[in-house]
């Protein structure tokens, strides 16, 4: 009878073999269900212990000594699982409003004691400019550093003046106290409605890095809330290591409350100058030219332009061609092209004078002579130019769109190879977002950051800008740029270009390793050392957080 029971259990035995070893079948049968039985209950004691620690976070969160206020409100966190890029959304836990560092060191101090236990990770969130999720938390807390304005912006305008300020606040409020005192950074990214935090936490660049270098060359102090919640202030000198890591460390190290910021002082207005070359050579060699005269410009980049027509006369609402007569003349006929942007700093006494520079210099230039324009406007308006373009597109709803952007470094040694290829073959319009290519010179960077650079003493930025249109299947669909960015990349790749991305993302370790290099080693370390159970900037995908069972 008890062979008959164990029977369909064990149909792919012989009826021999269960005849003859009934007991050893018995025994084995049995062992199966316990096995099966102990597995159940252990995934079932997993499972009620992940409930319970995740249903009892929110109220040990909740029960912290803070000066600012946690939030829950799904209006909250789903805005803060959203971010420029318009394409990855990871909700978090809860939304911190700091309203101190103390805050933010509170709650990260607790999430260390949590121990790896806890699944809860901090991401700091600024103006929400990142690209693909950098900036959020799944299931963790997402830090609102623009409400983190503790201490106020401090200004010192002595010899070597510079300005403390939160590492929350945003560039064009920076901008706009300094020059009240006639001073202004010296470093800029093209867009200003960022954070410092954010800018700093990957390099911040843009036509004025070829003078005095991104923003993280620009930096004097720094105060750091690290992955183990200690507050730690650093510079050059003083925790020097925490200081470089920090600096284009992508937030892995720790988040940047207060940065002192070095000023210099501020012009009052900008002649602003666009030129246009059929000739990408003689474009590559006048900008590579003008970064090493001596007060030439203060502003240099590039443009590409694929299968545009009408461009010259676009310009002329804000542009006055030097030749008017000849401006007209002008077609594009959908030529690839590219547009020397150049702009020369000054104040309104220095006008004349000014004027003689400039065309000093643009006369050692081989632009296309029909194609000179030119415009004066205040500092003020060249700087924040990017946020006049954001109204108008907010006002026709192609601000929220998805911005597939993908930003290069390239080797001067590679730039033409990979300017034919991918400018030749690959892109075939740029009627979607600018493509920006201008040089850099290593000289102004510090090697001591986390920042990744290619070899060489020149290296460009190639930024595809582009943004795409929602349900659109074309050329400006969303599918359409990002396998056209994967050729780029496939290309660069099979192509051995030596290229580093700026504003890196990868999905596998692997990737971050392969893209840090040699550096890898330091970036381990230095991550073993500020954040060892992976708590901070969990969109970057560097590293997981290890989860263990106690």
């Amino acid at each position: 009878m008890m062979i008959k029971l164990l029977q369909p259990l064990t149909s792919s035995l012989s009826s021999n073999r269960k005849m003859r070893y009934p007991l050893f079948s018995l025994v084995r049968e049995h062992n199966i269900l316990f096995l099966r039985g102990f597995m159940i209950l252990l995934l079932s004691c997993i499972t009620i212990q992940l409930n319970f620690c995740i249903s009892n976070i929110p109220s040990s969160l909740k029960a912290l000594p803070l000066e600012g206020y946690l939030s829950f409100d799904e209006v909250g966190l789903s805005h803060a699982a959203r971010d420029f890029g318009n394409r990855y959304h990871s909700q978090p836990m809860a939304l911190l409003h700091p309203k101190s560092v103390s805050d933010i060191a509170v709650i990260i101090k607790h999430i260390w004691n949590l121990g790896p236990s806890s699944q809860l990770t901090v991401a700091a969130r600024g103006h929400g400019h990142s690209l693909q999720g950098q900036a959020q938390a799944h299931g963790g807390v997402v830090i609102n550093m623009k409400t983190l304005n503790i201490p106020e912006m401090q200004i010192y305008a002595g010899e070597f003046p510079y300005v403390d300020v939160s590492g929350g606040e945003l560039w064009i409020n920076i901008l706009h106290e300094t020059l009240r005192y006639g001073l202004a950074p010296r470093s800029w990214t093209d867009y200003l409605h960022l954070t410092v935090g954010g800018t700093l936490s990957n390099a911040g660049v843009s036509g004025q890095a070829f003078r005095h270098g991104p923003q993280i060359s620009n930096v004097q102090q720094l105060e750091i809330v690290t992955g183990t919640g200690e507050v730690v202030n650093c510079s050059e000198e003083h925790n020097g290591e925490l200081f470089h890591s920090v600096l284009g460390g992508l937030g892995q190290f720790g988040i940047i409350t207060r940065a002192r910021i070095l000023l210099e002082q501020a012009p009052t207005k900008v002649k602003w100058i666009r030129v246009l070359y059929a000739d990408f050579t003689a474009f590559i060699r006048d900008q590579e030219q003008l970064i090493y005269m001596e007060n030439a410009f203060d502003y240099i980049e590039g443009f590409v332009i694929i299968n545009r027509t009408g461009l010259v006369n676009n310009w002329r609402s804000s542009f006055n061609p030097q030749d008017p007569v000849q401006a007209s003349k002008f077609k594009s006929d959908g030529r690839t092209l590219f547009c020397l942007e150049l702009a020369k700093y000054f104040k309104l006494e220095g006008t004349q004078a000014v004027n003689q520079e400039v065309e000093k210099h643009l006369s050692h230039l081989n632009y296309i002579p029909s194609t000179l324009f030119v415009t004066e406007v205040t500092y003020v308006d060249f700087l924040d130019r990017v946020h006049i373009s954001e109204v108008k597109l907010r006002s026709k709803g192609l601000w929220d769109v998805p911005h597939p952007w993908l930003n290069l470094f390239i080797p001067k040694s590679k730039i033409h190879k990979f300017a034919e290829v991918v400018f030749g073959n690959i892109v075939t319009e740029t009627s979607n977002g600018p493509v920006l290519i201008y040089p850099v010179k290593k000289s102004k960077w510090d090697n001591r950051t986390s920042v990744v650079m290619p070899e060489g003493d020149i290296f460009y930025l190639v930024a595809f800008l582009a943004s795409a249109v929602p349900s659109s299947s074309g050329p400006d669909g969303l599918e359409h740029i990002l396998n056209q960015n994967k050729r780029i990349l496939e290309y660069c790749e099979r192509a051995h270009l030596g290229v580093k991305q700026y504003l890196p993302h990868y999905n596998t370790q692997e990737e971050w390793q392969a893209h840090f290099g040699p550096q890898w080693e330091v970036f381990l370390q230095r991550k073993s050392v500020y954040d060892p159970l992976a708590i901070l900037a969990p969109g970057q995908r560097i590293f997981q957080k290890a989860i263990t069972f106690s």
